[in-house]
């Protein structure tokens, strides 16, 4: 049997993209899928405006809290995928990258925060089904 494959989701203040991605993944993989996220200069609490566009969706991201990108975490990894980090995140061979060309929900209204919510949801469901797991 194949080890369960584990997801990175990577942004810079993991606060508000990535918190997303992994409430996403985490929701629609049914446990299939470790899913973890973290940043390269994490902030001190995550985007309140992204936890209720979350919410609206009944997705509960408030237990999640921004953590720091090791080494480890990337290099342990099956797929790590990229939010706007650029060239703060580490390369390692034999991990697959993805970089997901998304807003970045800092500073904006919740309407922009539920659009690249939604952004964040269907770039999931298209992870999934290249897993091959069933949403």
């Amino acid at each position: 049997m194949a080890a369960k494959p584990s997801v990175l989701f990577v942004c810079v203040h993991n606060a508000g993209r990535s918190q997303m991605a992994q409430g996403f993944l985490t929701h629609l993989a049914g446990g299939a899928i470790d899913v973890r996220s973290a940043g390269t200069a994490p902030a001190d609490t995550i985007n309140p405006l992204a936890v209720e566009a979350m919410a609206e969706l009944g997705i509960d991201i408030t237990g999640q809290t921004p953590k720091i990108l090791t080494p480890d975490t990337a290099e342990t990894s099956t797929v790590v995928i990229t939010m706007g980090c650029g060239d703060t995140c580490p390369y390692f061979p034999g991990v697959s990258y993805r970089d997901w060309k998304l807003d970045d929900p800092a500073g904006q209204d919740l309407d922009t925060v539920r659009a690249i919510r939604d952004q964040i949801e269907q770039c999931v469901r298209d992870l999934l089904s290249e897993l091959g797991i069933q949403s």
